[in-house]
């Protein structure tokens, strides 16, 4: 009962400011551990090409920015490390192929194959300090507990590991762990492809209590003012009570839906989410009742960014469009044509954001 305690503590004091990241780093897949796909940046109305950046194969997930390093995973199975302002490689590691987005804390990356292994980077060398094995792929992003490391693996299990790389507990489900696990206080939860939302206790590894959601889960969840939005492979977003521990609403496209692998972005009361339906969705926050929605080139697997009164999201299309939009009617602000489609999503700097494309390139976008 004191974890649980603990976790309406911490809820209760949830505002919108504890959602939007220092606006100089983005630690993990979302940006903060409630993954709210939210930054705090000062960005140029339009955005230049400032420089890019060849990786060997695709980038997929979101690069982390930690200072003035960019760190970015690639399907080429090396981990690079660049400077923020010049683009230029400081090192990399040669691990295995990356689906997954690489997280900073302190000064130590954590990175993820598709073999199943966590390892433990030293931020300054790209030394490796420890490996940990799982038994699946992993496409989660890591997110941290004080010093712990939390990931999901396809061996359906949410493991989380101390800082010297040892297993502390591991919580099963009944499929694969495909997002990145979301976190309040001494509380994290995940969904997978046993359709259940779980809410488990960081220090014991057992679970509080969990919300069917009435389908699988590709998505990270997405946690803001007492609610938790997720989106499913039976084409919904879900929206979950944190305090009733149930759902509140679900909503799914009236034609033509399909699966929503991106997770969700939330501000101003806006939940914003891309489908596999070629669409980027904007609902509300508290009814789901849809707002607007914006036609793509192709299938929206790229989470979508906010920052002020813009999201920023790219697709899956053979004319590789990125695309800036307003946060409020969902009209197109600015359309970037970049070098290949775009699975990866966007990681925001000060001034500035980055993102990542099927043929390997990590861009930094900003003014010239």
């Amino acid at each position: 009962m004191l974890a649980f305690h603990t976790f309406l503590v911490a809820l209760a004091a949830l505002a919108p400011p504890p959602f939007a990241i220092p606006s100089a780093d983005w630690p993990v897949f979302r940006g903060s551990p409630t993954m709210s796909g939210v930054g705090t940046a000062k960005l140029p109305e339009t955005l230049d090409q400032l420089w890019a950046f060849k990786t060997g194969s695709s980038i997929e997930g979101a690069p982390a920015l930690a200072g003035n390093r960019v760190y970015v995973a690639s399907m080429d199975k090396h981990l690079y490390c660049l400077d923020l302002d010049s683009g230029k490689e400081i090192w990399k590691v040669k691990l295995e192929a990356m689906k997954a987005s690489p997280a900073v804390k302190g000064k130590r990356i954590i990175a993820a194959d598709v073999e199943g292994k966590v390892y433990a980077i030293d931020a300054a060398t790209g030394k490796l300090e420890w490996k940990y094995e799982t038994d699946g792929e992993i496409t989660s992003g890591a997110n941290f507990h004080g010093d712990n490391v939390l990931i999901g693996s396809h061996d359906s299990k949410l493991h989380c590991i101390g800082p010297d790389g040892k297993k502390l507990w591991d919580f099963p489900i009944d499929g694969p762990v495909n997002g990145s696990p979301a976190i309040i206080g001494d509380v994290t939860f995940v969904a997978g492809c046993d359709s259940i939302f779980h809410a488990v206790d960081l220090k014991t590894g057992k679970e509080l209590w969990n919300v069917d959601l009435g389908g699988q889960a590709a998505a990270t969840a997405t946690l803001t003012e007492g609610f938790a939005y997720v989106g499913t492979m039976t084409n919904q977003v879900v929206a979950i009570d944190l305090k009733t521990k149930r759902k509140s609403w679900e909503f799914e496209a009236e034609r033509r839906s399909q699966p929503f692998y991106a997770s969700a972005a939330v501000a101003e009361n806006i939940v914003v989410s891309g489908s596999r339906d070629r669409k980027v969705y904007a609902l509300d926050a508290k009814t789901g009742k849809e707002l607007w929605n914006f036609v793509t080139e192709g299938m929206v697997d790229a989470s979508p960014v906010i920052v002020g009164n813009s999201v920023y999201v790219g697709c899956l299309s053979n004319t590789c469009e990125f695309y800036v939009l307003d946060l409020k009617t969902g009209k197109r602000r600015q359309e970037i044509i970049l070098d290949s489609a775009i699975s990866g999503s966007v990681a925001v700097g000060s001034d500035c954001i980055f993102v990542g494309t099927e043929k390997g390139t990590l861009y930094k976008l900003g003014k010239k």
